[in-house]
């Protein structure tokens, strides 16, 4: 052993490792012996049994008690790691609505938070907006500002590099906003502001309908049209944040797709815009011929878009999301009849099965991340001790 490598700094840094390694051992990890972190780690069942003690007293992980009655001898002591020792935040600031979802290090969701929001809410009214949720969110929690390790958001629009929607965005006036600027007032913990179909396309990989997939393309149906990319298991944003944002291209047909609906012969004059799709989906599914027609129409616009991401990402999924998944029995299938007519080959369509929670589920994923990305580099001291429950 060197005399670099005896010095007292290196020794405790190779023990913070050697914790950190153990650490990311139990997350992975239903309860686990001393002797399963051993084999899991590499490290010597002595070394691993003395750092599982170390990581108790300081509240990364608690000792799970044996259940049952055992006749053969002791049962082995069993640790997992302490889910609850920080939370994070995954938001969804959608044009009519505020979710929150609070989560533990597992991605447990503790508590839930939703706020309804004017459309028309001007910037100044949507952070406020924001904040009372927060605020009510962590309240009704039990939790502070200071239990959160990580907040995600997610917004309409392409995101760059310092969480602004500068290229564009129905929100109004939200392109002058700065949003981690306004949340580190209130958190001090990363804040991370992500596009919502982005967020959603991470959701649907983490607790959705691709679990099983890595190469991933969610196609958000709603009264905007929009996608996120999975490629090799990873969220792609490309350059400046604008990866999937085909409905920037008027040869696409993605910006005019819903007013098929929404202009449909027939909605009574008593329905109002944001709920015409509804009542056209519905009627379709009763037999109505301009209904029918209208679906038809979209599922067209909608497949032109959908079939160049396709041919250039060739993914093992498309998954259908966003407010028209309630429909996916009446868009799938003539989406892929579409598919067939444009691309080489035909991936499996899919419709979400998270609903209106996917943005903020995948909000939390992307926290966790980087509450993982932060604890495990090797470059970042030993993470301060959490509060104990």
């Amino acid at each position: 052993m060197t005399e670099q490598v005896i010095a007292g700094t290196d020794l405790s840094r190779l023990r913070e490792l050697n914790s950190l390694t153990v650490v990311r051992a139990l997350r992975d990890q239903p309860p686990t012996t001393v002797t399963e972190l051993a084999n899991l780690t590499g490290l010597s069942r002595p070394a691993v049994d003395v750092i599982a003690q170390g990581l108790v007293s300081s509240g990364w992980a608690v000792v799970v008690e044996p259940g049952g009655s055992s006749t053969v001898g002791r049962p082995a002591r069993r640790y997992r790691f302490r889910a609850t020792a920080g939370y994070v935040l995954g938001v969804d600031v959608g044009g009519h609505k505020i979710l929150t979802l609070l989560a533990d290090l597992d991605g447990n969701v503790v508590h839930t938070a939703r706020r309804s929001v004017d459309a028309e809410a001007d910037p100044q009214e949507r952070l406020a907006a924001l904040d009372q949720i927060l605020a009510t969110c962590l309240a009704e929690s039990g939790k502070t500002a200071e239990d959160i390790w990580a907040v995600t958001v997610g917004v309409t629009g392409p995101v760059d590099s310092s969480g602004r929607t500068t290229l564009f965005t129905p929100l109004p006036g939200w392109q002058t906003v700065d949003l981690p600027a306004h949340l580190s007032d209130r958190f001090t913990c990363p804040i991370i502001v992500e596009n919502d179909c982005k967020l959603a396309a991470l959701a649907e990989r983490w607790r959705g309908t691709a679990r099983d997939a890595n190469d991933i393309v969610f196609v958000q149906g709603g009264m905007r049209t929009g996608a996120g990319l999975i490629i090799d298991g990873v969220l792609r944003r490309g350059f400046g944040g604008a990866a999937g944002e085909l409905g920037a291209l008027k040869a696409v047909k993605w910006l005019v797709a819903p007013s098929h609906l929404q202009k449909c012969r027939g909605v009574p004059e008593t329905v109002s815009p944001d709920d015409a799709a509804a009542w056209v989906f519905n009627a379709a599914r009763d037999g109505n011929r301009d209904a029918r027609t209208a679906v038809n129409r979209y599922v067209k616009d909608l497949a032109v878009g959908t079939a160049a991401l396709v041919l250039a990402l060739d993914p093992q999924v498309v998954v259908f999301g966003g407010g028209f998944s309630r429909s996916a029995d009446l868009v799938l299938e003539p989406l892929a009849r579409e598919l067939e007519k444009l691309c080489l080959r035909v991936p499996e369509l899919r419709a979400s099965t998270l609903g209106a929670d996917s943005v903020a589920l995948g909000a939390l994923r992307l926290a966790l991340n980087e509450v993982d990305q932060r604890l495990f580099s090797v470059g970042l001291s030993a993470p301060v001790a959490p509060r104990r429950d």
